[in-house]
């Protein structure tokens, strides 16, 4: 607030000016801006804007942070802001210039307080607790946002509920193979929110569960559900290896081969670290559709994108195992590479669940294989007549 003094000068300055404004019934605006520690701001923009009839004036505050501005015409209604480092801090409507006295400010881009009363109001939009004293500093478009955030934010939360609710039952009874159940709970969630990636992830899980408890149609149709589900994350998350991997999975079920391989391509792209599971999926779909040699050439590259994966190593030397051929004698020629998947596969896990194939496979390419067919039926002594 200006010090006596200060207003007496600043007025005799403006009454000294030419007698012409006097006639002329001009007014004078004046304040001072603190800076949110409680000290004066200097170089604050001060905008003066006339409403009624069209009209811009504008000055700076000094360095004892005041400003001034005379000769503005009386009668008028004024908008005033100031400016702070290109930020509107503060605007005043509906000022009217009047005869006499400057019209002193008060309060007007107090940068402190207004600091304050926002951290004030947020902290009320955030908690919806609102005190009488930051009501009655509210404006009428603050209080206005504030109940719509308020609203806003009980319908979020109740949705919220609603949806952890029904995922958390469909992802339960997911776990426990109630596929049924699963299915109903998280169609719930995704009818809640559509845009919840884990939702449509999950489903797709519970559809293709659901599938094997099926048969015939029924079968086909909870596949199909499964494979729209996860288009729909794909469409929310296209990056995410993992889904073109399960989407991929689903396809091969549903005996769109050729589908499914570009799926378990496209993860094997996006994720080169775990393109080696990647792979072995594909060759696993190659299998069991009898397509040996792109099924070989599929473990093999997951050998290559993965040197650690043991279940790869053996697969590939189960593949290769169906192209030996055997010398005249009986001697197995294993095709190149078959011994050492083998044993890598040995060498990665001795005691895995394949080790024992592994092992019987090696032991079938050193020995020999009984190529010639004996009737047993032959070797039978005949009974003598008597």
């Amino acid at each position: 607030m200006l010090r006596t003094i200060q207003r007496v000068a600043m007025w005799a300055a403006v009454c000294a000016v030419s007698a012409g404004l006097a006639s002329a019934q001009m007014g004078t605006f004046m304040g001072r801006v603190l800076g949110e520690d409680g000290k004066p701001l200097q170089g604050v923009i001060i905008k003066i804007e006339r409403k009624d009839i069209k009209g811009n004036w504008q000055t700076k505050t000094n360095k004892r942070g005041e400003w001034v501005y005379s000769g503005m015409p009386i009668g008028g209604t004024f908008s005033i802001s100031c400016e702070y480092n290109g930020q509107v801090m503060d605007v005043l409507n509906g000022v009217r210039s009047q005869m006499g006295d400057p019209v002193e400010l008060k309060d007007f881009c107090d940068i402190q307080r207004l600091s304050a009363k926002r951290k004030a109001v947020e902290a009320a939009q955030q908690s919806g607790q609102v005190s009488q004293e930051v009501l009655k500093e509210m404006t009428p478009e603050q209080r206005a946002q504030m109940e719509r955030q308020l609203k806003e934010r009980a319908q979020q939360m109740a949705k919220n509920k609603a949806l952890n609710d029904a995922f958390n039952a469909g992802y339960a009874a997911l776990q426990a193979k109630d596929y049924q159940t699963a299915v109903d709970n998280l169609q719930k969630a995704g009818e809640i929110d559509p845009k919840q990636v884990a939702v449509w992830v999950q489903l797709a899980a519970a559809y293709d569960g659901l599938s094997t408890t099926k048969t015939g149609a029924e079968r086909d149709a909870a596949l199909q559900k499964a494979a729209e589900a996860y288009q729909k994350a794909l469409e929310l998350q296209p990056g995410d290896a993992g889904i073109h991997n399960n989407y991929g999975l689903v396809l091969a079920k549903m005996k769109k081969y050729d589908e499914a391989t570009a799926e378990l391509e496209k993860a094997t792209a996006l994720d080169p670290p775990g393109g080696g599971k990647y792979m072995f999926n594909l060759g696993a779909v190659y299998i069991n559709t009898g397509q040996i040699e792109p099924a070989t050439v599929a473990f093999k590259k997951a050998t290559e994108l993965d040197p650690k994966y043991a279940p790869a190593w053996f697969q590939y030397c189960s593949a290769l195992s169906g192209k030996m051929q055997l010398k005249p004698d009986g001697t197995p020629i294993p095709p190149e590479g078959m011994k050492e998947a083998c044993e890598k596969y040995l060498e990665l896990e001795p005691n895995g669940a394949n080790a024992e194939g592994a092992k019987g496979l090696l032991q079938l390419i050193s020995g020999k294989i009984e190529t010639t067919y004996e009737n047993p039926d032959a070797r039978k002594p005949t009974k003598k007549k008597k």
